[in-house]
């Protein structure tokens, strides 16, 4: 079974291999100034909430919010 899993995974990982091969190779028009500002807004969202959890992560742990339960 675990042979299996490996097979078909890999199987995926070449599959995706080929499609961004392909992807990044054929002839074409350039990404147009749409895409590019898309992108840059994706990018600059992903870093304000990734950025945002983490500084959270931090606060929760410096305040003790993670700590177990004590019972008095």
């Amino acid at each position: 079974m675990r042979t299996l899993l490996i097979v078909v995974l890999l199987a995926l990982l070449a599959g995706v291999g080929y499609f961004a091969y392909s992807g990044m190779t054929v002839p074409g028009e350039a990404m147009p100034a749409q895409g590019y500002i898309a992108l840059t807004l994706g990018v600059v969202f992903s870093l304000i909430v990734g950025i945002g959890l983490m500084a959270l992560l931090f606060f929760s742990s410096r305040r003790g919010y993670d700590e177990p339960p004590r019972y008095k």
